[in-house]
């Protein structure tokens, strides 16, 4: 089991990560694109706003489970899909699958880890949701998404922004190249995709839900529900896609006022606290879902670690619950945020 006395926050995870990674694997982890303002602004979005406690509400202990799409969740925590991660340690996704399970939340796997997908879904009894990338190979897609649907998975979520590969510096003058790639004809990515391929996903995993994760504007997320989307995930690729595109945290009201409570909208991107938590749903995200503090979990840790890290942020959640006056997480509302003082 993880040291306590030397975890305390998510941020302590990360440094041990540093330490006993490889260095083209941890600057993969860390890493954005550009000169990664996208990727500190993920941060500093946080900062820009500040909780308002309400008090004498009788909560003595906070319930922070919630549920998606029929799923019941011990928390309003998904471990986000991020590739490789046999790279942070050899059990990689299984481990994180396991981690995700006795947290009881929902962990969303990589199409990276497409050749061990049935593995993964056989990891755990618990519900395990599939990061979707379109190949140029449309067959291959098809029949990758007939796996899925067989092998359990319970929604696919459909990754839109990478349709190049951002410029990720960091990675340049390290030399690190990703297995896959758009630049190969082996399968590559599939830069034209269009809104009309939503039918065609859902043709190919019928009966699943179908996220879209990527969206960053009113106008998008208006497509998206016209489109017929079950949810959307609001996301900039954790800054490693378009740098100085806004921060998540600073598109979620409007991509909240455009939807209009008719699917469910998750946040990705710089969640770090338990207060991060309690900010996204104030400002109407059903979920957060988490990437590199789940990747410095598995990579200092492996399974432990991950559930550690997720175990960290969920006392952390509750104890925010508390002290801001709301005993479960529907109690959460835009009541309890303002903008912080500037300076």
């Amino acid at each position: 089991m993880p040291d306590p006395a030397r975890f305390v926050t998510v941020d302590d995870y990360e440094a041990l990560a540093r330490e006993v990674l490889p260095p083209a694997s941890s600057e993969f982890v860390a890493g954005g694109a550009g000169d990664e303002r996208t990727l500190a602004w993920n941060r500093r979005a946080f900062d820009r706003w500040a909780l308002r406690p309400r008090f004498l509400r009788g909560v003595a202990a906070a319930d922070p489970s919630t549920e998606l799409f029929g799923c019941p969740l011990a928390l309003p925590v998904l471990i986000a899909p991020w590739a490789y991660q046999r790279t942070a340690h050899p059990d990689g996704e299984l481990a994180t699958a396991r981690a995700a399970a006795r947290a009881g939340t929902v962990f969303c796997a990589s199409t990276t880890a497409e050749a061990i997908l049935e593995d993964i879904a056989a990891a755990s009894t618990s519900p395990k949701w599939w990061q979707l990338y379109v190949f140029a190979d449309r067959g291959f897609t098809a029949e990758m998404l007939r796996r899925v649907s067989s092998a359990g998975y319970t929604a696919v979520v459909w990754t839109i922004d990478l349709t190049a590969y951002g410029l990720r510096h960091r990675e340049t003058r390290i030399g690190y190249q990703p297995p896959i790639s758009l630049t190969t004809e082996e399968l590559a990515y599939d830069p034209s995709i269009s809104w009309d391929d939503l039918a065609w996903i859902r043709e190919q995993a019928p009966g699943l839900p179908v996220l879209l994760k990527g969206i960053l504007t009113a106008e998008d997320a208006e497509l998206a529900v016209g489109a017929g989307a079950d949810g959307i995930v609001v996301s900039n690729h954790g800054g490693r896609q378009l740098d100085t595109s806004p921060a998540s945290l600073d598109v979620l009201p409007e991509v909240i006022d455009t939807v209009g409570g008719h699917i469910p909208v998750l946040l990705d991107g710089g969640v770090r606290r338990g207060t991060d938590i309690v900010k996204a749903l104030a400002l109407g995200a059903s979920a957060v879902m988490i990437g590199r503090p789940a990747a410095w979990g598995l990579a200092a840790g492996g399974e432990e670690g991950v559930v550690d890290v997720l175990r960290i942020l969920r006392e952390e959640l509750e104890n925010a619950m508390t002290l801001c006056g709301c005993p479960t997480v529907a109690d959460i509302t835009r009541g309890h945020v303002s903008p912080a003082p500037v300076g």
